[in-house]
């Protein structure tokens, strides 16, 4: 599985262009299985960055179809991954804007006010929205970011989830908000696509998100419809995306508690790892992203018996090239990763 990754390559509008078109045509003749997009916004007020892919609007959905056609072209199914900032929106804080949050946070430097009840439903109707379209657009699978401090991990963690309705107080309604969506999905598209979701099982802040209560709402999202869950982090991500297999144990935790296929991503590069967290029943998906920026034909040599680890080294200067208004590409050289 290929994880999602911003990079950078819609127009102003959130529309994916040729070079979004190129990016998944490379990757979808790489033996990938699955191919997940970057994260797309399901409304403006939850747009994350400059180039963000868009599903806000049917006028998305030529150019989504387009990247779904391009990964069934080499034979790889397709993914959309959707989402919404919140208050963590450096796209809105930019532009000087007014971010949407969960709760009021007097000390955070970005313009916000707190989402009202009508705030919320409208958010709801927009992740279902945002769904229909993936079908429309043609893809096998759409993703919830649910993950990385966006809305929905932002519902979640009892730090920025401080609201004393329904939608907050305890674990129990701080799930509220992600039931919902994935029940209403449901609902309106019932078994028409996979619906999986990116998970931060647990923050890594004090006071933060438990392992506990993110495996009960693990537990309860798939009884409530989710297919497939992808363990990544919460709040305080940037403090462990470091070593190898970085989220292993938690992705074991998850599969022990589930009865979905699990993804595990993080720190993965060679195949000994590989090997050893499918046997040992730790995951059931192996999910890359950094190795496919450095070299999107890894999973080809790996088959032809060249099984040398990846020669990315999670600096990340890959990230920076999109910051920079690049297409994706590895940002160290001598390189293989160009689109």
């Amino acid at each position: 599985m290929r994880s999602a990754t911003y990079d950078g390559s819609a127009d102003d509008t959130g529309a994916a262009t040729e070079v979004s078109t190129a990016l998944f045509r490379k990757l979808g003749q790489a033996n990938i299985g699955l191919v997940v997009t970057g994260h797309a916004f399901i409304d403006r007020s939850g747009q994350a960055g400059p180039g963000q892919y868009g599903i806000h609007n049917d006028e998305m959905i030529p150019g989504l179809s387009r990247i779904a056609k391009a990964v069934h072209e080499g034979g790889g199914k397709a993914a959309v991954q959707i989402s919404h900032a919140g208050i963590n929106s450096n796209y809105l804080q930019a532009h000087g804007l007014t971010a949407l949050a969960v709760s009021a946070t007097p000390e955070a430097k970005q313009p916000h006010r707190e989402m009202t009840e009508e705030d919320i439903e409208k958010l709801i109707e927009c992740f279902v929205a945002a769904a229909r379209r993936a079908v429309q657009a043609g893809f096998d699978a759409v993703q919830l970011h649910a993950a990385h401090g966006y809305l929905m991990s932002q519902f979640l963690s009892p730090l920025t989830n401080q609201r004393e309705d329904k939608w907050g107080g305890n674990p129990e309604k701080r799930r509220r908000f992600h039931l919902e969506v994935i029940q209403r999905i449901r609902k309106s598209l019932g078994s028409r696509i996979t619906l999986m979701a990116k998970f931060g099982v647990k923050d890594d802040i004090e006071n933060g998100l438990t392992l506990e209560d993110g495996l009960e709402a693990a537990r309860q999202m798939t009884s409530a419809g989710v297919d497939a869950i992808e363990v990544s982090g919460g709040l305080g991500l940037a403090s462990v995306v470091k070593g190898v297999g970085y989220f292993r144990d938690r992705a074991a935790a998850v599969k022990r508690a589930v009865t979905v296929p699990v993804a595990v991503v993080g720190g993965i590069r060679n195949l000994d790892i590989v090997h050893s967290i499918l046997e040992n029943g730790d995951a059931d998906i192996i999910s890359m992203s950094r190795p496919f920026i450095r070299e999107p034909d890894l999973l080809v040599r790996w088959q032809q018996d060249d099984r040398k680890p990846s020669t990315c080294i999670s600096c990340s200067r890959c990230l920076v090239t999109t910051r920079r208004g690049s297409s994706l590409q590895c940002g160290r050289e001598p390189h293989s990763a160009k689109v």
